[in-house]
């Protein structure tokens, strides 16, 4: 049986690199080491989603997960939507609470797309979202990534002007409200991080 140490990296890194290894190794028995109680939580709800059993048993520095794989899960999830999917980003910062923590989570939301088996075709950015596709920003190499899988990357043109950004974009492109509020509208599926 394979083994996978995960036990140094936090969500959703865990998460990321068991999927990987499951799709290289369709039917594969894999243990995964991972480090905490959530990674062990997300990592066996993935595992599940994708018809493995999982049987959780304590190790040093953590838990170790045995995926066994079993019957293809059932087609229990929802047909896809009809038309785009479209990422709308409002903020430089996911939820509402600590800033440092909203950071956090939009960086790894971002950086989770880039894995997704789903694409997404296009990421809208506005207000202080914007700051996340110019020089500077953590982001531009996950934002490259998704632009080269076909995402369409859009920063509103007037929200650019305002934080005197719009020489500083370095992914995607600018745009204009118009172009948000059709896009938007014409969505089959819109997520707000």
């Amino acid at each position: 049986m394979n083994t996978l140490d995960c036990r140094a990296h936090k969500c959703p890194q865990p998460v990321v690199e068991t999927r990987k290894k499951l799709l290289s190794a369709p039917g594969e028995p894999l243990t995964v080491l991972v480090g905490d109680a959530t990674a062990r939580e997300n990592v066996s709800r993935m595992a599940q989603s994708q018809g493995y059993g999982v049987k959780e048993s304590t190790t040093e520095g953590g838990f170790a997960l045995e995926l066994s794989p079993g019957a293809p899960p059932g087609s229990t999830t929802e047909a896809p939507a009809e038309g785009k999917t479209v990422v709308y980003i409002g903020s430089d910062q996911m939820g509402s609470g600590d800033p440092e923590l909203g950071r956090i989570l939009l960086k790894n939301f971002i950086f989770t797309l880039t894995e997704a088996e789903r694409t997404v075709d296009t990421i809208f950015f506005v207000n202080a979202g914007v700051k996340l596709a110019c020089r500077g920003s953590e982001l531009i190499e996950a934002l490259e990534k998704l632009a080269c899988l076909g995402a369409d990357i859009a920063s509103c043109g007037l929200c650019l002007e305002f934080y005197g950004l719009k020489e500083r974009l370095a992914v995607g492109r600018s745009s204009n409200m118009l172009e948000i509020v059709e896009g938007l509208q014409k969505a089959g599926r819109i997520l707000r991080p």
